[in-house]
């Protein structure tokens, strides 16, 4: 005969509803949700076995929470759920030490009329030391736990930048719309292409003074830190949205015949060179500046639409992930023994990729945009106020 199941549970309406929202809250601890549910199933008839099974815990664990639930019930949800205070030394720095040390973690090294750009955890602990936070005794270690606990790291920074033109949204938001296939709020046809186009410029040719090693086993690959400087290179790519298709050209520097080059590369074969409209988007530098670059190509190719990001956008070009992958994969390391050599090796990995290229499954729209501004914004004017 089986055993009747310990400590049964019988919830209320408010009580289910109150542990539903835990399992479902996305800041509720992991641990916390599993309790929850434990409860939930216990109320459903789940057996212990079974909750043990679906938690992946001991059954002794599930039989406890139900235990702890009966008996601190009356403390509330989600009270009852938590641990019980254990006992233990008491703390040997007090929540006032705590807090001082992570005040100054907090502030740049300049307001204490120190001579550093930013703190490393022994320089806190020295500061600390020197105004009375803490003691003399204390371990650096004990100092970086306290910072850990608020996810607290000085030393580490990355720059930042606002946009400052007036209408990056609206600039931006008709690119994105393009990688949307909408322009002007109407669909595109099929014979509408979308080209991002640009440059990526000062391609240093560096030889090693002695050769690259391959990796070995057990040891990674070897490159000699020693190099002559061999000149360097331009790379002009274009880059068929919808189509994932590469096409680039080598030159010893940027500027606009070499971008009229890639134009003409493009523009020169099918579908491009017949299609309804091209659009071609790219940014304001002096190769494609806003103010001759539209007339230009338009006068040379009816169908060509010249599309200008807003400034400080290129990460909004898609041709700035394949030169990503072109850095990563075939230019790095940097060691090629003439800028012939590492043309080559441009050209040669472009045709690699393409024959298995597939468009980029771009997510970013407009709404994400106009989101991302609105909290650039509130950032910005906490920032410039002094309050972040």
């Amino acid at each position: 005969m089986k055993k009747p199941e310990k400590y049964v549970i019988r919830l209320s309406g408010k009580e289910k509803q109150i542990l539903r929202r835990l399992v479902r809250a996305g800041k509720t601890e992991r641990r916390e949700a599993d309790r929850a549910r434990i409860i939930l199933w216990a109320d459903k008839g789940v057996t212990l076995d079974e909750t043990a099974r679906r938690l992946d815990c001991h059954r002794q664990t599930a039989l406890y929470w139900r235990k702890r639930f009966l008996e601190a019930r009356h403390l509330g949800i989600p009270e009852c759920l938590q641990d019980k205070p254990r006992s233990g030394r008491p703390p040997v720095y007090s929540p006032q030490q705590v807090v001082g040390v992570k005040a100054i973690a907090c502030e740049l090294p300049a307001k204490y009329d120190l001579p550093l750009s930013r703190f490393s955890i022994a320089e806190i602990t020295a500061y600390a030391v020197d105004q009375g936070v803490v003691p003399e005794e204390i371990s650096p270690t004990t100092i970086w736990r306290w910072l850990h606990q608020d996810a607290l790291r000085p030393w580490f920074y990355r720059s930042w930048l606002f946009p400052r033109d007036p209408l990056f949204a609206e600039k931006a938001g008709i690119v994105l719309d393009l990688y949307q296939r909408i322009w002007q709020r109407q669909p595109l046809s099929d014979d509408d292409y979308v080209i991002s186009a640009d440059e990526k410029s000062q391609l240093q040719v560096l030889t090693r003074k002695a050769p690259t090693l391959a990796p070995q086993p057990s040891q990674i690959g070897r490159v000699e830190f020693e190099y002559e400087r061999k000149g360097t290179l331009a790379y002009l790519a274009a880059l068929d949205v919808f189509q994932g298709r590469i096409f680039g050209r080598i030159d010893r520097t940027v500027g606009i015949q070499p971008f009229g080059a890639l134009v003409d590369m493009v523009m020169g074969q099918e579908p491009y060179c017949s299609s309804r409209r091209t659009f071609w988007i790219v940014d304001n530098g002096s190769s494609h500046h806003p103010s001759t670059t539209p007339a230009r190509l338009t006068e040379a190719y009816p169908n060509i639409i010249v599309v200008h990001l807003p400034f400080h956008a290129s990460w909004l070009n898609q041709v700035e992930i394949y030169f990503s992958i072109l850095q990563r994969k075939a230019l790095t390391p940097n060691d090629f023994p003439s800028p012939e050599a590492k043309a080559e090796r441009i050209l040669a990995f472009q045709e690699y990729y393409t024959q298995t290229a597939t468009p980029f499954n771009w997510k970013f729209t407009r709404q994400d945009l106009e989101r991302r501004l609105e909290r650039m914004t509130d950032f910005g004017r906490k920032t410039y106020e002094g309050k972040v």
